[in-house]
């Protein structure tokens, strides 16, 4: 059967198994997640919460990182949707490829967008398989439903861990194993590049200010070397 032929049933399962090896990083990842909220004095059933509700894994980080330094609220919210900021990019890329589905499929599908998941499904859905939607639902599912079971094992965990241990490392290692692989052309090498150097020079800002900074440094660069000619 050609993924032009797939059914419904079949394509859900092909978006399940690509995802399923992503787990091999998502896994460790959110079980650090919940160890650094326990760690930053979130409750385990807020943190447990966040990664149904907000379900993204570099935006959870930032969050029990900033409620750990006593950030303000507003600079959370501000923070937070800065660095969600790359899932309006996913939904601009699959939007051509889903569209006429009815709202409730695209409520679920925004959803379930995330790195990982748009990562799984973009290949297949850019080959032109049939039920493209039902690709991406069973990558997202597949996803969100490690996450879950991720956290709880990290915020069980974290209950019973030196406070002094530090896990910070595990986010910028989860995103160069997203990243890298998609470098394969000089204005991506130049926008991560320069998205690098600005994080490392402005890492002494507070509050993971200079974060913000470089992703803005590197969205502007992205722009300017995008020829006018493409969407």
């Amino acid at each position: 059967m050609t993924k032009s032929e797939l059914g419904r049933g079949a394509a859900f399962l092909l978006g399940v198994r690509a995802l399923l090896p992503m787990h091999l990083g998502v896994v460790p990842f959110g079980i650090i997640y919940g160890v650094v909220a326990m760690q930053s004095g979130i409750p385990p059933l807020a943190a447990v919460l966040m990664s149904s509700i907000v379900f993204a894994g570099s935006a959870q980080f930032l969050l029990a990182q900033l409620v750990g330094a006593g950030a303000p609220g507003l600079l959370m919210i501000g923070a937070v949707g800065l660095v969600n900021l790359r899932h309006v990019l996913y939904s601009a890329s699959v939007a051509p490829m889903l569209r006429g589905l009815p709202r409730r499929w695209k409520v679920l599908l925004a959803y379930l967008l995330t790195d990982e998941a748009y990562a799984a499904a973009i290949p297949h859905l850019m080959s032109g398989a049939a039920h493209g939607h039902w690709i991406l639902f069973g990558a997202g599912f597949a996803l969100w439903a490690g996450w879950q079971a991720a956290t709880i094992v990290g915020v069980a965990l974290g209950a019973h861990l030196p406070a002094d241990l530090s896990f910070d490392f595990a986010l910028p290692l989860t995103f160069i194993a997203i990243v890298v692989p998609l470098l394969v052309d000089r204005r991506r090498i130049a926008v991560a590049v320069l998205a690098a150097t600005l994080a490392v020079l402005l890492e002494a800002w507070p509050y993971k200010l200079g974060l913000f900074f470089a992703a803005l440094g590197a969205l502007v660069l992205a722009a300017m070397l995008t020829p006018r000619s493409e969407p």
